[in-house]
């Protein structure tokens, strides 16, 4: 078995739903990072790209607009990269990207190619509405449209109801179920617009950026520098009239980006031309009831940690996607880790939550963190709808014994 490395990350500035990047097709933003990356490889050219990269596999949640022609082999041919490279595209939901890379590690792992391009995108703005075809020809019923952009759609009648519910009831559920409460939940997304501002502000997310060409956007369209407990406190309640926390402040937006990383072996590096910033040392994923979904990283990061040999105590760097401030309250206490150490440059609260480009967000995210930090351990993780998680173990390149 090879060892796998995380050699570099790109990623988009990530829109709002219905802002700036909501005039790019998703493919052309999967193109953006994937023509950024292959330029930042110093021993890769759209020559000889052929021979090094072995595959493109790209996550996907919605698949039912712009991307549906499998987005991960139709963003390389935009790129106009060579044709002979095969290409597929994955949909675990939020976790689709971070499966992406997964998928790519066993690849090296098991000495298949030497070279993986693995990334996600999502353009929330452009899903489309869908119209189920008719069991019979001519209907003279109205028909009724979907709307493909977030949550459950065209739902099975043998689904059971409490399956079903809507991803802001479900995370209710999961904060009584752990009793979290409201003004817990409001100071840790103002922490989280604190972080990613902050982050911003001393050029963090440099290396990871790549700016849309033609879209004036300097940075995640949804950070509010200004956001404070008091602030968001203000804010109604969206799933519940009565007895509800859950509120847009509280929550992760809706919006559009790409994001990208290179992973390879010792020798993948070599031909790519770029240093090792971590290894992957171990993943996971896991499953619970989908009303759920929110906790589902709690067991995906213990089994990843177990597979990689260690325990929290020896974890210097989290990542975790903020889909609700709700359930990543939940996942901290499970942990029992310190809660300065997960998502230090702010999280998906603050930064945006496209769901395919989320997990490569993330990864690439943490492996820059532990590269400035030098932290030895780190985990990336998110919680998937209908009660998934998933999870990855990073190692330091340049700390590991």
């Amino acid at each position: 078995m090879q060892d796998v490395f995380v050699y570099q990350g790109l990623r988009t500035p990530f829109g709002k739903i219905g802002g700036a990047l909501s005039g790019q097709r998703p493919d052309d933003l999967a193109e953006l990072v994937i023509s950024a990356l292959v330029e930042q490889a110093p021993g890769l050219n759209p020559e000889n790209a052929g021979e090094i990269v072995g595959e493109v596999i790209f996550g996907n949640a919605n698949g039912a607009g712009e991307e549906n022609r499998n987005v991960a082999r139709m963003a390389w041919l935009l790129a106009k990269l060579p044709v002979t490279v095969p290409a597929t595209t994955i949909n675990r939901l939020c976790g689709s990207s971070l499966d992406a890379a997964i998928s790519g590690a066993r690849q090296i792992a098991l000495g298949e190619t030497d070279v993986i391009l693995a990334g996600g995108v999502e353009s929330m703005s452009r899903a489309p509405w869908v119209l189920p075809k008719t069991e019979r020809p001519f209907p003279m019923a109205n028909l009724e449209l979907a709307n493909s952009t977030l949550g459950w759609r065209l739902i099975n009648e043998r689904m059971p109801e409490e399956w079903t519910v809507s991803l802001g009831e479900a995370t209710e559920q999961l904060r009584e179920k752990h009793g979290i409460g409201r003004e817990r939940q409001d100071e840790f997304a103002a922490r989280s617009h604190e972080l990613a501002a902050r982050a911003w502000n001393e050029g963090r997310f440099a290396d990871l950026i790549v700016s849309v060409p033609g879209v004036d956007l300097q940075t995640d369209e949804t950070i509010r520098a200004g956001a404070t407990t008091e602030k968001l406190a203000g804010l109604r309640t969206v799933f519940r009239s009565e007895n509800g926390t859950v509120t847009a402040g509280n929550a992760s937006p809706m919006n559009d980006g790409a994001s990208a990383v290179w992973l390879g072996s010792a020798a993948g590096g070599e031909q790519l031309g770029l240093a090792p910033q971590v290894r992957i040392a171990g993943w996971a994923a896991a499953a619970n009831e989908p009303q759920y979904f929110g906790y589902a990283p709690v067991e995906a990061s213990n089994k990843a940690l177990k597979r990689a040999g260690i325990g929290w105590g020896d974890v210097g760097a989290v990542e975790l996607n903020e889909a609700f401030a709700a359930q990543s309250l939940a996942c901290l206490d499970a942990w029992d880790i310190d809660p300065e150490i997960l998502n230090a440059w702010g999280g998906a609260i603050a930064i945006g939550h496209p769901l395919g480009a989320s997990g490569t967000r993330v990864l690439a995210t943490l492996a820059k963190r532990m590269e400035l930090s030098g932290e030895r351990w780190g985990v990336a993780t998110l919680c998937i709808g209908v009660g998934q998680g998933i999870a990855v173990v990073l190692e330091n390149a340049t700390t590991q014994n």
